[in-house]
């Protein structure tokens, strides 16, 4: 018999008992070393991993240049959350809250720190004038659509993945509680992608470039080997929609920035330069 869990009367952190990421995982925010970033030639400096939220900035700024905005040039650095490094006290400066992606924009007279996923996708398509919509029913839209991804993705990432494929036991109740939420989820998207070709109407935006790294690869198979199981087929729409922004060059670019893992090809820690990630793709068999 299972002994039943009863919370004591104050809670105190247990980092034996977490799993993978045990290790980086704590109560209190702020720095745990001094370590100055590093800084680029580019007007947009970006310190992150090819995580899902990673792959958002890197896939938006390529989609820029792929525009010929010259102003969306940017150095990528490497911060490893394996490791810690979004604790030192360079990345904290640019974000209190320790999670990537955090950028710089250098560009001006004085520097302006961006963090969290959705508000840097917001920033670039405001001050470089793509990817959002002008007109109000549509811009509304985009926003509508960025603001339900920033509020749900987490309840794939941290609620199904880490449940799923991370926890250092299988547990029945959490995993088939955000298997059905994830499902739910899905649903939503694949009722509005029925009736729009992208989430905020007729064009691609930042909606879609949010949006995409987290379901995008998930019914393409590329998140938490878990397409089986929660049978991403069945939402055709959704998948239609993944497979036609996977072709999308600039995508092919953007999702191989900071990343650290899969085949050679797909791996570009670092990016200072175009070339950095042709060089990456000409690897491709």
């Amino acid at each position: 018999m299972t002994s039943k869990y009863v919370p004591p009367k104050v809670w105190t952190n247990n980092n034996e008992n977490g799993g993978k990421w045990a290790g980086i995982n704590r109560p209190v925010s702020g720095a745990t070393h001094e370590k100055t970033l590093p800084t680029g030639k580019h007007p947009l400096q970006l310190y992150s991993m090819g995580t899902p939220n990673g792959q958002k900035v890197t896939i938006m700024l390529e989609e820029l240049l792929a525009l010929g905005v010259t102003e969306a040039e940017y150095d990528a650095f490497l911060i490893d959350i394996s490791a810690g490094d979004q604790f030192s006290s360079g990345f904290v400066a640019i974000n209190p809250n320790s999670k990537i992606p955090a950028m710089l924009d250098v560009s001006g007279e004085n520097e302006v720190a961006i963090f969290e996923s959705g508000s840097i996708l917001f920033y670039l398509a405001e001050k470089l004038g793509h990817f959002l919509p002008t007109q109000h029913e549509e811009r509304t839209a985009a926003l509508n659509w960025l603001f339900w991804l920033q509020g749900s993705a987490p309840y794939l990432g941290g609620g199904f993945g880490h449940f799923y494929a991370y926890a250092p036991e299988k547990f029945e109740y959490p995993i088939n509680r955000f298997s059905m939420e994830i499902k739910r989820q899905l649903d939503v998207l694949d009722k509005r992608l029925a009736s729009h070709h992208f989430l905020a109407g007729d064009e691609y935006s930042i909606a879609d470039i949010a949006a995409w790294p987290w379901y995008g690869n998930l019914v393409l198979g590329a998140l938490y080997n878990a397409a089986e199981f929660l049978d991403v087929e069945s939402y055709k729409n959704v998948v239609r929609w993944a497979k036609e922004i996977f072709a999308r060059p600039a995508v092919q670019r953007g999702r191989i920035v900071n990343r650290t893992k899969g085949e050679p090809w797909e791996q570009v820690p670092n990016r200072h330069d175009a070339s950095d990630i042709t060089n990456a793709l000409n690897l491709q068999p």
